[in-house]
This record gives C-alpha cells, structure tokens and sequence, in this order.
C-alpha cells in the first residue's frame, strides 16, 4: 500500500514524537508499505520555519534530503491536484490539507493522518489514533 503521510506525520517520526501512535508506528515500518511525502509538506514546514516559532526546528531543505535518504517517494504538484481541489467538499480550510487529500485522490495513494478533522472526507483519507 502507497502511504502518504500528513505533514504532522512527518515532523513526529523524525522527531521520535510520542504523539505517534503505535498503529502509525506499524504501519510505517511495514516493508510492504510504500512511504510517499509531498511537496506540499515542505511548503508547509518551510512557512512554519520560517515563523521561527519557539519549538519549531526543522530546516525544509534538510528534512527533504533526509526523507529522501530514507527511502521516501516524493511526490510533486500538478496541474491534476491542483484541479483536484474544485472536487473537494467545503469541510476544512486550510490549503495544504486540501492539496493532500487532493493528492490521495489524484494518486490513489492513502492519506495516513492524525487529523480527526480529515477522516470527515473519508477514503482515501486513514485516521490514525
């Protein structure tokens, strides 16, 4: 299974964050899964870093490069994901989680989240707790 994994996810795993949840932590480390992040992510990380908010560490460029190193697919923005959002019930607002959910359903990959304000959407998006 094609795993994308929300940014939130993302920072939690490579932070070793006890947020993450034994049932994350399964399903990331299954080989049979595939680990996919988009560039949505680091958009999002690059804005919040850029805020410089106490707590927030984390340096975009390097973070990619690891999660690259890590075996990790990357996964671009198209014309198609960025056309995806139109379909999208009005239920969130915030843009990078729009343009992940768009992504799942472009690239019928699963959406790994934490969110509960996600499930809402339903498949591809998997809540986690």
């Amino acid at each position: 299974m094609r795993l994308l994994l929300d940014t939130h996810l993302l920072i939690w795993l490579a932070a070793e964050d006890q947020r993450l949840s034994p049932e994350a932590v399964t399903l990331i480390e299954d080989d049979r899964n595939v680990l996919v992040f988009s560039v949505v992510s680091l958009w999002e990380i690059a804005i919040k870093s850029g805020l410089e908010r106490p707590g927030f560490r984390v340096h975009p460029r390097d973070f990619w490069q690891e999660l690259l190193e890590n075996g990790y697919e990357q996964l671009l923005i198209t014309p198609e994901h960025a056309f995806a959002v139109l379909d999208l019930p009005r239920r969130h607002k915030d843009p990078f989680d729009r343009m992940l959910i768009a992504q799942a359903r472009a690239e019928r990959v699963t959406l790994l989240t934490a969110d509960r304000r996600l499930a809402g959407y339903g498949p591809p998006v998997r809540l986690i707790t």
